[in-house]
């Protein structure tokens, strides 16, 4: 049995699976050895490395397309360019069928089909193009989430921008790898609100800052430990804590970071993975305790929350033509069915981007894409455009608000094909009923909850289930989840339908909770 020194205390302490092969070899060593795993190949590597380290890296193995692998990018904010949505594509492209590129719902992209023999050259592309995968997978800091329309948004109180990417730097050591916050006991999410309508879901984020009045003074409150996973779904809730916006961001996530590491081994946080996330050490020191511990760290105090935040509109979901602050132009949100993309999508909305707006593009939690900075006497041209047949910017009200995760076509977690069965579905329902408004379908295919199933209106999480006396592809159905202003988590109401058997479980529903008739 393999165990760590508590040198402070000379307590043993058991470790986790995932803990042992860290101990063994941290996860940013494999960054040197890439070169020989492509020379290698990857049938020939260490299975830790393979399986577990390289997604340090953003480089992920999926036993259900062996050989193909999936690499997770980080955008901070969800910002783009053309120029890297062209990157994208060409790296994809040459993988036929199986090069596909997916926005995350934390605004970010994922590149799926390529071959470890290449990553070596793709990295270099990416770095040509000032993009990095570095520390997007396993025990790290996730992408970090802003406003889509940072900067572009008539409502807007704070510009999220470049703390977001000042806050990547830090923790990525600009993009090179950090060890100091690489070894986590698990994930971390961190988001920063600019605008009115929290659309960057802050309580489902281990840390997350909502924009706050202090005495007349604009800073953000700090609101912690919100996830979703199998194990528990837990809000985020108020730290008591206000910081401008500014370094003070910085430097709280940073002692947050180091306080959540260094603790874990005395804590237990690195014996039970399935009890290490941010909220079970709030959990187990109580709120005051864990601020004083941040206090710390800082080597300061901190100051008390404002009485309130400004989180005071609905969700918006930025699809359509919409006015900017900027006099003369709009931005266009398009809709990307479930997220999905493939190389002819991606140069298309680079395209878009480059000829009608000013090459800027950006990536939405809803797995959407808005292009900003379009002069107002361009958009009839830019509405006539052939490939907004395929990527709408008013879709019907299903349609443009089902959210997917990746499914069991490439995720070996997926416990039934999610993205394909909810356009499928969202199409035939929207072509059966009049619904009156948008209602959230969140599809997950397993209890991990990557599509966030809690989150939505209606929310189905991959399941077996039983029709026939034969075992088959089945859901779990939650409802009456809450996104913007006044956010919470829906609840489970109905256990293992059949998928062949939910569109009229889903059709009655929207009848009789969200007025729907039929056509």
């Amino acid at each position: 049995m393999v165990v760590a020194v508590n040198t402070t205390t000379t307590k043993k302490v058991k470790l986790n699976k995932i803990e042992k092969v860290k101990e063994a070899k941290h996860g940013l060593d494999v960054k040197e050895e890439i070169e020989k795993f492509a020379q290698m190949g990857w049938e020939a590597m260490d299975e830790d490395d393979l399986i577990v380290r390289l997604k340090w890296l953003g480089i992920f193995f999926r036993p259900v397309t062996p050989g193909k692998f999936m690499l997770r990018l980080r955008t901070p904010n969800g910002i783009l360019n053309s120029q890297q949505l062209r990157t994208f594509a060409e790296i994809i492209e040459r993988y036929g069928e199986d090069g596909k590129a997916d926005i995350t719902t934390r605004q970010n992209i994922q590149l799926r089909g390529v071959h470890l023999q290449d990553i070596p050259d793709i990295f270099r592309k990416l770095e040509a193009v000032g993009m990095t995968s570095i520390q997007s997978g396993m025990d790290n800091v996730r992408n970090l989430t802003g406003s889509p329309v940072a900067g572009i948004d008539p409502h807007e109180l704070i510009d999220t921008r470049e703390l977001n990417q000042k806050l990547q730097d830090l923790i990525t050591n600009h993009g090179q790898g950090s060890y100091e916050f690489s070894s986590l006991p698990r994930k971390l999410n961190i988001a920063i609100e600019g605008s009115k309508d929290n659309s960057i879901h802050a309580e489902l984020n281990d840390i997350a800052f909502l924009p706050a009045y202090k005495d007349g003074e604009l800073g953000f409150n700090v609101v912690v430990g919100g996830y979703l996973s199998a194990q528990r779904c837990a809000e985020s809730i108020p730290m008591d804590v206000w910081v401008r916006p500014n370094e003070e961001v910085l430097k709280l996530c940073a002692a947050i970071l180091s306080v959540y590491s260094e603790c874990a081994l005395e804590e237990g946080l690195r014996e039970n993975r399935a009890k290490a996330r941010l909220m079970w050490l709030i959990d187990k020191w109580g709120m005051n305790r864990f601020r004083i511990e941040v206090e710390k760290k800082l080597g300061q105090s901190l100051q008390f929350a404002a009485p309130k935040d400004e989180i005071t509109l609905e969700k918006r979901d930025h699809l359509g033509v919409n006015p900017q602050k900027q006099e003369g132009y709009s931005y266009i949100g398009i809709h990307i069915p479930v997220g999905h993309l493939d190389a002819e999508g991606l140069f298309e909305i680079a395209r878009l981007a480059d000829v009608y707006g000013n090459g800027e593009i950006r990536a939405t939690v809803e797995q959407n894409f808005i292009i900003p900075f379009v002069a107002n006497d361009r958009v009839e041209a830019f509405l006539a455009e052939p490939i907004l047949e395929r990527y709408r910017v008013n879709p019907t009200p299903l349609s443009r608000s089902v959210i997917s995760c990746t499914g069991a076509r490439y995720c070996n977690f997926a416990l039934v094909e999610t993205k394909q069965r909810a356009v499928k579905l969202a199409t035939e329902l929207d072509n059966e009923l009049n619904i009156p408004s948008k209602v959230r379908i969140h599809w997950t295919g397993c209890p991990n909850s990557c599509g966030q199933a809690q989150a939505g209106d209606i929310g189905l999480m991959g399941t077996k289930a039983k029709k026939d006396g034969q075992v088959v592809e089945g859901v779990n159905l939650f409802m009456g989840g809450k996104v913007g202003k006044d956010a919470h988590l829906g609840s489970l109401k109905q256990k293992s339908i059949p998928c062949d058997d939910l569109k009229s479980v889903l059709k009655e529903i929207l009848i009789n909770e969200f007025g729907a008739t039929v056509k």
